[in-house]
């Protein structure tokens, strides 16, 4: 046998194999290829999804949404008015390794019964869809493997900002293991070239950055080396870290998406590119912001995209045969927090002979307008704070505990069974929210169902006329006499946004671990 037949003997074999695995991955140093496309067609968008696990040869548990046509989770793309109809079977049908715990709530009309590890449910991160049975409610909504394909229906607000959002598990207590399997997919709101149109016709590229438990007993290294991550799914993993791939045009600019869909890990993005033989960080011109475009374009040469936001930006890209790299600059979350260490993502090859991306696409114009918080007046202000409770990590099986608390009231975990909730709201008000960390180490407020404007962090006034649904807090030093905090302007404005829904840290470790709280929107009389 020839060389040449030996090695297609080889592509043919390991295809097999590929092809065998329930949840495909790419493996290491692989080119970036964008995640497979859903459209909206005449108003709608319908399809389903297998919820489907396996423990790879690592020991490592993946999970993964597997669209009717066998892709691995698919970027949904909708326009504002849209129905989306979205099935959803759990097909899990083992136990992965881990604790049994059950989390469970008072019967519902959206509950299977209580959350195990083999319960899932979809959160649609940073939508303003109402917070109810087959919408978007997570606090309720068990699937389990049997029961009938469950089927999500609700219609994208002809407010909704166009831009990047995402869609993820979210049953309590296990969010974080399933999304660091890997389960979680963009969804994107059409239009932004209404409102941003230097992006008309410029090539786009999706790009997903997920992390992992790493391999060994410890699951992660928080003093030295954090998760695992990938790009894409291309993993980029410890020791090595070889990088991914990407191919592009030279010199030409291209429009990028960035979405954190990790459970834990920041990333500070740059691209580098060499230059004489220095190391020369590239400029970027941010847009838009967790699914919002900014009122005016931001240039940056780096970008902290905390885990469940989103940057889209513009750049250049090098000339052909330039050495130039996409990274992640080291992040400190602080003495208690995990380390988040300088990492390449990926290589950057580009040349004059590569296949453009694919181009915005043109969509019809929405009703939304950015509208500056500063002027509304807020109808409260409410104080709440992020702390930790490490004092029996040393004891076998006592873990960290971690809290958000509404001032005044004591510390507590999140209980599914809550009988009222921690904040009541009226809904077509706005509120000023201040949030202190009284933690070492970093967290991340999101809330579901809305965004909120940054006024000032640290009691210094922010000049931001922009829009978000997640935001760090930097740790606190243990000794200063002030928490780092922000102070952020609520918007419950939305009328699609009545009902109880949640916020927490995003940081999925601490959210499963007790860090999270209810508010409900009431009508207005």
């Amino acid at each position: 046998m020839n060389f040449e037949k030996h090695c297609k003997l080889i592509v043919i074999f390991v295809t097999l194999l590929k092809s065998a695995e329930i949840c495909p991955r790419p493996s290491g140093g692989s080119t970036v290829t964008p995640p497979a496309d859903v459209r909206t067609s005449n108003g709608r968008l319908e399809t389903s999804f297998a919820f489907r696990s396996e423990v790879d040869d690592y020991g490592l548990t993946r999970y993964c949404y597997v669209s009717e046509k066998g892709g691995e989770a698919p970027t949904l793309r909708v326009r504002p008015g849209d129905e989306v109809v979205l099935t959803i079977k759990n097909e899990l049908m083992t136990l992965p390794h881990g604790s049994p715990v059950e989390h469970k709530h008072a019967p519902h009309a959206c509950s299977g019964g209580p959350m195990t590890s083999v319960s899932t449910n979809l959160h649609f991160h940073g939508l303003e869809i109402p917070p109810t049975c087959h919408q978007d409610d997570v606090i309720h909504t068990s699937i389990q493997p049997s029961d009938p394909a469950f089927q999500y229906r609700f219609r994208i607000p002809a407010g909704q900002p166009p831009g990047l959002y995402w869609y993820h598990p979210h049953p309590h207590g296990y969010s974080e293991r399933q999304v660091l399997g890997g389960a979680s997919g963009a969804l994107i709101v059409e239009g932004i070239r209404n409102f941003k149109p230097q992006v008309a016709d410029l090539p786009e590229r999706v790009l997903i950055l997920r992390d992992q438990r790493m391999l060994g007993p410890s699951g992660d290294r928080d003093d030295t080396s954090g998760k695992d991550i990938s790009l894409n799914f291309v993993p980029i993993m410890f020791p090595l870290y070889m990088p991914a791939v990407m191919r592009v045009k030279a010199d030409q600019r291209e429009f990028w998406r960035v979405l954190n869909a990790s459970a834990d890990t920041y990333f500070s993005l740059q691209v580098i590119t060499v230059d004489n033989e220095r190391r020369v960080a590239q400029d970027m011109q941010l847009i838009a912001m967790d699914g919002v475009p900014l009122a005016d374009d931001i240039r940056r040469t780096e970008i902290l995209v905390s885990p469940g936001s989103r940057a889209e930006f513009i750049l250049t890209t090098p000339h052909e045969g330039a050495f130039s790299q996409f990274v992640s600059r080291s992040y400190d979350t602080g003495p208690d927090g995990s380390a988040n260490p300088d990492r390449v993502l990926a290589n950057i090859v580009s040349g004059n002979s590569i296949p453009e991306a694919h181009s915005v696409d043109e969509a019809g114009a929405a009703e939304w307008h950015f509208t500056d918080l500063r002027s509304e007046h807020p109808a409260a202000v409410r104080r709440l704070y992020f702390s930790e409770d490490r004092e029996d990590l040393r004891s076998p099986g006592k873990p960290a505990r971690y809290f958000i608390t509404v001032e005044g009231r004591t510390p507590a975990l999140f209980d599914m069974n809550f009988k009222r909730p921690d904040i009541t709201v009226r809904q077509g008000s706005v509120e000023d929210w201040i949030i202190e960390n009284r933690a070492r180490e970093g967290h991340v407020f999101h809330i579901h169902q809305l965004h909120f404007q940054l006024l000032a962090r640290d009691a210094v006034e922010m000049d931001q006329p922009s829009l978000l649904d997640t935001i760090d807090l930097p740790y606190w030093d243990g000794k200063s006499a002030r928490y780092p905090s922000v102070k952020l302007r609520m918007d419950f404005r939305a009328r699609e946004i009545v009902g109880t829904f949640l916020f927490h840290c995003h940081i999925l470790e601490h959210e499963d671990a007790g860090m999270m709280g209810s508010v409900e929107v009431v009508r207005r009389r």
